[in-house]
C-alpha cells in the first residue's frame, strides 16, 4: 500500500452549477437539528420513508430528512428538473454485486454522474463527480481516541495522531485519518468492509495524498484531500487518481 502527495485544488463559489460541469462539484449546508418542514418530508420516497422507521431518535430522523431533501434539492438545480422528479438508487457493490450496499446512485434523471452523501450532528454534504466520487464528514466532538486507534489507524497514523497534543487538536488529527479513510473507501464504492488499519492516508500532511487500497480485487488508487467546511467539523473527499480537475466547494443555503 503507497501512498504520495498530489494537487488538489478548491474553490469557494456561489455560482450555480449544472450538467455541463466539469470536475467534482461539492456542497455543505447547515441541517436545522432537530426540526423539518413538511415540504423536506414529502419529498422523500417510500424506501426512505422505512429507513426513517428503523433511526433510533427523533434528531436523527429530522437530519435524515433534512439532508435528503437538500440533495434532491441541489440535484435539481444541477439537472434542471424539480425536486420531486429526482430519484436515487444503488450501483452494484463492486466487492459482491449486491445491489443492496453499493453506493448511492441517482436513478432518475439517466446519467454518468457520481454522487456521495455524508452527514454528522447539524452538517450535511454532497459531491457530484463524472467518475467515483467519496465525500465523508464527522463533527469535532469528545472522542477515547486512545481507545481507537489500534483498530483504525496505521503505525505511522498513530504515531502521528498520539503526538498531537491531548484535546480538540489530538480529535481533529483522528478524524482527518478517519474522513480520508472513508471517503477512499466510499469512492470505491465498498464502504467501511475492510481493515482500515491497512490504508495508510498520509493524514499527518494537510495536503493532498494518493491512497492505494487493496479493498477490492485489483488495487485500486485514489487522490484524497481535507475539504473546507465550517469550523466544528471536518471532511474530505476522495476522487479517482489521475482525473485531474478542480473539486469546488459550495455552501447550500438550506432552507426547508
Amino acid at each position: 500500500m503507497t501512498t504520495r502527495c498530489a494537487p488538489i485544488r478548491h474553490s469557494i463559489s456561489a455560482t450555480s452549477s449544472g450538467p455541463l460541469a466539469t470536475g467534482t462539484q461539492v456542497w455543505w449546508w447547515h441541517v436545522p437539528m432537530g426540526t423539518y418542514a413538511r415540504a423536506d418530508l414529502d419529498l422523500l420516497d417510500s424506501a426512505e420513508q422505512a429507513r426513517l422507521k428503523q433511526l433510533k431518535s427523533a434528531d436523527a430522523a429530522a437530519e435524515y430528512i433534512c439532508c435528503r431533501a437538500a440533495v434532491r434539492r441541489i440535484l435539481a438545480g444541477f439537472f434542471g428538473l424539480s425536486a420531486t422528479k429526482i430519484s436515487f438508487g444503488r450501483n452494484p457493490c463492486p466487492g459482491c454485486g449486491s445491489e443492496k450496499h453499493g453506493p448511492p446512485s441517482v436513478v432518475h434523471p439517466e446519467t454518468d454522474w457520481h454522487i456521495s452523501l455524508s452527514h454528522s450532528s447539524g452538517l450535511g454534504m454532497l459531491a457530484v463527480a463524472p467518475y467515483p466520487v467519496g465525500v465523508d464528514t464527522e463533527a469535532v466532538r469528545d472522542l477515547a481516541v486512545e481507545d481507537l486507534t489500534g483498530d483504525v489507524l496505521t503505525r505511522r497514523e498513530h504515531d502521528a495522531v498520539l503526538a498531537a497534543p491531548q484535546g480538540p487538536g489530538r480529535t481533529r488529527a483522528f478524524l482527518r485519518c478517519w474522513t480520508r479513510k472513508e471517503a477512499v473507501l466510499k469512492a470505491a464504492g465498498v464502504g467501511i468492509v475492510t481493515d482500515l488499519s491497512r490504508l495508510e492516508t498520509r493524514a499527518w500532511s494537510p495536503g493532498p495524498a494518493e491512497v492505494t487500497t487493496d479493498v477490492l480485487a485489483a488495487p485500486t488508487t485514489w487522490q484524497v484531500a481535507e475539504t473546507p467546511v465550517p469550523d466544528g467539523w471536518t471532511a474530505a473527499v476522495a476522487v479517482p487518481s489521475g482525473t485531474g480537475g478542480d473539486v469546488t466547494v459550495r455552501q447550500f443555503a438550506f432552507r426547508g
